[in-house]
């Protein structure tokens, strides 16, 4: 059993005898001084696990030791003892960041508690955590033996994503290893289900089908246009339901989370299809055929997503919402700062779309540049990247901005993305294009179809064709496209990067979050 150092300052520390072998019984060394000059002093010369001060010693008080002592070591814990219950003593005391505090006359279990959530917090969370998902295992394990309905699929989702987070911070990781061998099972089920049923979602208007790109705006924006209220729409380009987990908490500083929901991409899942079928309010074929001015082909060097005002636009327009609206892309940081200062206003529009494209430039500078890959390493690093940057980030202080007055605000993005982790040998002419989760072309060859999805008949899933034969392929799970051609560094350097384009719950299940104002 491990034994923890505590310091004991208290100018009774006599009287305290009893409580002092109660500790010792249980595991803990105190250290008793009676003053506060001498508690000062020790925490100089010695290390303690935790520090008790009596915050009413003649000389030197326990507020001024506390001082003392958080100056020179800010890392040690100090629980504050007081007979003393005035509001301002409490007051200074947090504001000196003690790590916890305590009304005299003491309980012995009282202390015992302190002590427990200061020194064994961690390995008690760890041990309720590992009990909970080994129940938890079970249940989702059979849960994929059943026909999986989209709800129940976005559910499992969440399930997984929230265990990834909790035992993220287990010290021993063989319970996340059973839990990522768990994920990945779940997206080959996944996969399995979205390749039986996908094209019936957007050909059978009976299907059982989840709220697709296409129809985000109509089916889940629009309805919350209000007088007087007006709606920002924050689309962060290529966010996860894990990032939103770890941004959620500054977020919730400033708004009233009304709804955590999820929606689906279409696929591929780039931004090039799916956040143009938002913004258009249709499926990539039919913004070929209807708005030819506003699509660009696979086959052409302009990029993609030049014309999504125009598309909000016509869709505003074709639903005949009487509405002001602005549109804005953030692709740096002086944008995002002249936005900020420039929300008051758009308190006039009844709705503001802005488009945020930090997170999609993350994921591509881990892939592209040796120092990001080194911050990233894996899925938890990746989310930290994620939270720091946000905090400190233009996005942020928009958010801020936007909470000071009464606005609906719908944060959500166009798709997520998956570590990749095994190729899959395929072979295209030079016009195929560059991305590593979906292929588009006339001559694409590779063996073992039954392990990607296959699309011969691209119209029936509403994607353009450039010519007759064109064929779409979709990696599935952790798969990513690799060339026989220089294969070995091919692979060796796209491993274990963060690409998007396939079929995986992380890229399809993607956050629709509903923020009311706190400041109405």
């Amino acid at each position: 059993m491990q034994r923890y150092n505590i310091l004991w300052a208290d100018d009774e520390i006599d009287l305290l005898k009893p409580h002092i072998l109660f500790l010792n019984q249980r595991g803990y060394d105190i250290e008793p001084v009676n003053n506060g000059m001498e508690a000062v002093e020790l925490c100089n010369s010695r290390a303690f696990d935790v520090v008790f001060l009596d915050e009413n010693m003649p000389g030197m008080s326990g507020l001024e030791a506390l001082t003392e002592i958080k100056n020179n070591k800010p890392a040690m814990p100090v629980v504050m003892i007081t007979k003393n219950e005035a509001e301002k003593i409490m007051e200074e005391a947090i504001g000196s960041k003690i790590d916890d505090y305590l009304i005299k006359p003491l309980n012995p279990n009282q202390i015992l508690l302190s002590l427990k959530k200061l020194l064994e917090n961690k390995r008690l969370i760890i041990e309720k955590n590992n009990h909970n998902y080994q129940q938890e295992f079970r249940k989702i394990s059979l849960a994929f033996m059943d026909h999986m309905s989209h709800q129940e699929w976005a559910q499992t989702y969440r399930k997984l994503v929230y265990w990834e987070l909790q035992l993220g911070h287990a010290e021993n990781a063989d319970m996340a290893e059973v839990l990522q061998t768990q994920k990945t099972e779940a997206n080959t089920n996944f996969c399995q289900y979205v390749k039986k049923n996908y094209e019936d979602w957007l050909n059978n208007p009976n299907a059982d089908r989840p709220v697709l790109s296409h129809q985000l705006l109509r089916k889940k924006v629009f309805p919350e246009l209000k007088p007087e209220v007006p709606v920002f729409f924050i689309l962060i380009d290529n966010m996860r339901w894990d990032q939103w987990r770890v941004i959620e908490p500054l977020v919730s500083e400033l708004f009233d989370v009304e709804q955590e929901d999820t929606y689906y991409a279409i696929l591929p899942t780039v931004t090039a299809y799916a956040r143009n079928a938002i913004f258009a309010g249709m499926l990539p074929s039919e913004i070929a055929r209807i708005y030819p001015d506003l699509w660009v082909g696979e086959d052409e060097d302009e990029s993609k997503n030049n014309y999504e005002e125009d598309l909000l636009g016509r869709q505003i327009k074709k639903y005949n919402l009487n509405t002001k609206f602005s549109y804005h892309k953030i692709l740096r940081q002086e944008q995002g700062h002249n936005l900020a200062a420039a929300i008051p206003n758009l308190f006039s529009n009844g709705f503001n779309a802005i488009v945020y494209n930090f997170v999609d430039m993350l994921s591509h500078a881990r892939t592209d540049v040796e120092m990001v890959r080194e911050l990233a390493p894996d899925e938890a690093a990746y989310r930290s990247l994620t939270k720091s940057w946000f905090e400190h980030s233009p996005l942020y202080e928009i958010l801020q901005r936007i909470a000071e007055r009464k606005a609906k605000v719908i944060i959500t993005t166009d798709h997520g993305t998956i570590q990749v982790k095994r190729p899959f040998k395929i072979i295209g002419d030079r016009n195929v294009n560059t991305n590593l989760r979906y292929k588009q072309g006339k001559n694409l060859s590779f063996e073992g179809d039954g392990k990607v999805m296959v699309v011969t008949r691209p119209e029936r899933i509403f994607l353009p064709k450039t010519n007759v034969t064109t064929t779409y392929v979709f990696a599935t799970g952790d798969q990513f496209f690799a060339y026989p051609n220089n294969y070995n560094h091919y692979v060796n350097y796209f491993r274990d990067t963060f690409q998007h384009g396939g079929i995986s719950l992380e890229e399809m299940i993607i956050p629709l979050i509903s923020l009311s104002s706190k400041n109405e």
